[in-house]
């Protein structure tokens, strides 16, 4: 399925291939995700069985666990990037039980980064925002956890050190893909002082104006590089 194809299907409901070697998990899930008007096409427990439901049923979105039999090492991260290599088109969310920040920017570092997540398990329990974090990489935005974001920001690095505590919270909530229109809401100031903090940002992380490429998304991938 093209990414024309795939555009608008938010409001109609989102096509969608899960991969989660855990019964519980994958069942929960599914069951989420048809209560907010989902389709689950496919429900997987392997990276193989992940790849082949990917080509049967050209999902909306893939959602897949990080470690999956039969190593339980990273053959769900692994799918997923080659999922995104074969179609760039393709969004990904990809679950982790644990904050691992350089499988976070492994995956972003993947080819095209836009329509990719990143997400602790842990936040499947909030449904909404999980579900929200789900139809906004399906919407091309790029999502990492607010706890990968967390541990970052407690390590002094260059540029990243340049930051004011401000400035690092608007990275922060851009990271987790968040809009300006959130971010104010979040931070209660308003959009304009908002979009004079990204502006710094970007300076900051030497990210120039460039109509081919998201900037935003770039002060993400060096956030998550330390850069």
């Amino acid at each position: 399925m093209s990414g024309a194809e795939r555009e608008g299907t938010v409001d109609g409901g989102l096509r969608v291939v899960i991969a989660e070697d855990g019964v519980i998990v994958r069942e929960g899930v599914a069951v989420m995700l048809r209560r907010f008007g989902h389709e689950v096409v496919a429900a997987v427990g392997d990276a193989e069985a992940l790849r082949a439901a990917v080509a049967e049923h050209q999902p909306d979105i893939v959602v897949t666990d990080v470690r999956m039999p039969p190593g339980f090492s990273d053959e769900g991260l692994r799918a997923a990037i080659e999922l995104r290599a074969a179609d760039p088109e393709l969004p990904v969310l990809v679950l982790s039980q644990y904050v691992a920040p350089a499988y976070a920017a492994e995956l972003l570092d993947a080819g095209k980064v836009a329509g990719v997540g990143y997400l602790l398990k842990d936040r499947i329990g909030d449904v909404t925002d999980f579900v929200d974090a789900l139809e906004a990489v399906a919407e091309g935005q790029t999502v990492v956890d607010q706890e990968v974001v967390r541990q970052l920001l407690g390590r002094r690095r260059d540029p990243l050190s340049l930051l004011t505590a401000r400035e690092k919270e608007v990275l922060a909530l851009m990271a987790e893909g968040r809009s300006n229109t959130a971010i104010a809401r979040r931070l209660v100031v308003t959009e304009a002082a908002v979009a004079k903090h990204i502006g710094s940002v970007l300076t900051k992380l030497n990210l120039p104006p460039d109509a081919d490429d998201h900037r935003r998304v770039r002060a993400v991938l060096a956030y998550l590089r330390g850069e």
